[in-house]
């Protein structure tokens, strides 16, 4: 164990700004810093690569906040995997963490890291060897004269894997720097930028369709063509999906912004309290993130297992699953398939037991992160003991104050990570313009950093922009 406790805390990391509070304009650069290498790490493909067979998982690559082809290939999915993985074996028993204590939580995660490390090297491998993203095969001729041999195959492909990770190492640090230099965490900020880019691009792009190049591939544009054309169909799926997005937008702002405040006082000041809020949605958006990170690899390695010869997950067609489970775990457009006449019964239940899935997942996963999170009643209950804070009309007993905690924060729990899946997956049953789950998470990622940009950096902005966030 010493070994291990060693191994650690000799981990590289970023360290974290000296003063206990940084300044609005310092938070903002680094995270529009971040997010500009990240977009311009998106744009560097693999040197080396032939085949890339992922370029067709577009929706997989938004919610893992990658490029494929790139060489952030990897995205944020080794990172939120090693979370998966740790917060199972912390929530079992398996290997358990004192997240009460400095020392615990610093052991917690320097073993995240630890695993992230492992999940780069592994998944970077699978895509490659499983021939995801692999070179050119073997026995192609190069402009000058060299045949691929099975030596340069081999190469190449050690070539991909460490360009990989050297993609993941890239998004963990710059994960760390935006957690601890910006605003919010880097992989909610990785999400809501292609998400955004998604949302915008699938709004008003005037690219022409590449299989059609008459027609254009923008929702708003496609809108006004078919109109134009006299193609009511096509004009009322390009509405139906508009109003969709709104809908998700609009919903998703009206249950983020439900909370229950509890009312405390400080016991050595009479007559003065605060009120305690305790969010609707009490995990937030972590739930619904691990659910779709965890079917994004269902998809993805199922895909890469046919590939192999080994379809243990289901076939897969043009990057939809046709069999198996990972097709019942498959959002289907109810909207495009009834107008378009293609609705069947199996596609209702297929859409049922995903919906079922997504909202069973987020409850496992809230759950398990109110655990390891220190969010239980616990951990709040000492936390506003520390604050010299209690109930008004009880006595000053910590036990006291978690029972309490206890009537609100596990019902807030199940009931949030239930309103939260069933949203993402009835959205993305809607046929929004980006999948409803990517649409929910930016919302939530977004108005978050709102309240949270609102609560502590109100009064050190500038004049316009607080003017801008609502401050006066």
């Amino acid at each position: 164990m010493a070994f291990f406790d060693n191994l650690i805390e000799n981990l590289p990391e970023v360290s974290g700004p000296t003063q206990k509070r940084l300044p609005f304009k310092d938070k903002l650069k680094w995270t529009l810093i971040v997010l500009m290498i990240f977009f311009v790490l998106g744009m560097i493909p693999l040197f080396g690569l032939g085949e890339n067979a992922l370029q067709q998982f577009e929706f997989l690559s938004i919610i893992l906040g990658a490029s494929f082809g790139s060489i952030i290939s990897l995205g944020i999915g080794p990172i939120v995997t090693a979370s998966i993985v740790l917060q199972l074996l912390n929530g079992s028993g398996i290997w358990k963490f004192d997240l009460t204590s400095h020392e615990g939580k610093k052991r917690f995660q320097g073993t995240q890291k630890l695993f992230s490390i492992f999940f780069i090297i592994l998944e970077g491998a699978i895509y490659v060897l499983m021939g995801g993203l692999s070179p050119s095969p073997i026995g192609t001729q190069f402009s000058s004269g060299l045949v691929m041999t099975q030596a340069m195959f081999f190469q190449f492909q050690m070539i991909l894997i460490l360009q990989l990770f050297i993609g993941g190492v890239l998004i963990m640090f710059m994960d760390e720097i935006v957690s601890k230099w910006g605003f919010g965490s880097g992989i909610s900020l990785f999400i809501a930028a292609g998400v955004a880019q998604q949302v915008f691009i699938g709004a008003f792009s005037f690219i022409p369709d590449p299989q059609n190049p008459d027609a254009l591939t923008g929702a708003v544009p496609v809108l006004f063509q078919s109109l134009a054309s006299g193609d009511p169909t096509t004009a009322f799926l390009k509405l139906a999906a508009i109003i969709a997005t709104i809908a998700v937008f609009f919903m998703a702002v009206y249950v983020q912004a439900m909370k229950v405040e509890i009312p405390l006082s400080f016991g050595r000041i009479r007559g003065h309290g605060i009120r305690w809020p305790l969010n609707f949605l009490y995990t937030s958006n972590i739930p619904v993130i691990l659910v779709a990170a965890l079917l994004a690899n269902v998809q993805l390695f199922g895909t890469l297992l046919q590939n192999w010869g080994h379809p243990l997950l289901g076939t897969f067609s043009q990057g939809q699953a046709v069999s198996g489970f990972a097709l019942w775990v498959q959002g289907a457009p109810i909207i495009d398939n009834i107008v378009t006449g293609t609705f069947t019964w199996a596609l209702l239940g297929q859409s049922l037991i995903y919906m079922l899935f997504m909202i069973v997942g987020s409850v496992i996963f809230s759950i398990f992160w109110v655990q390891s999170a220190g969010m239980d009643a616990r951990s709040q209950a000492k936390q506003m003991m520390a604050s010299g804070l209690q109930i008004p009309g009880f006595r000053k007993d910590e036990r006291v104050l978690e029972r309490i905690l206890n009537r609100y924060i596990w019902p807030l729990t199940i009931m949030g990570a239930i309103a939260v899946g069933f949203l993402a997956s009835f959205a993305d049953l809607l046929g929004a313009l980006s999948r409803g789950t990517g649409i929910l998470l930016t919302v939530m990622i977004i108005y978050q950093l709102y309240e949270h940009i609102a609560r502590e950096h109100m009064m050190d902005m500038n004049p316009m922009m607080r003017k801008f966030m609502g401050g006066g």
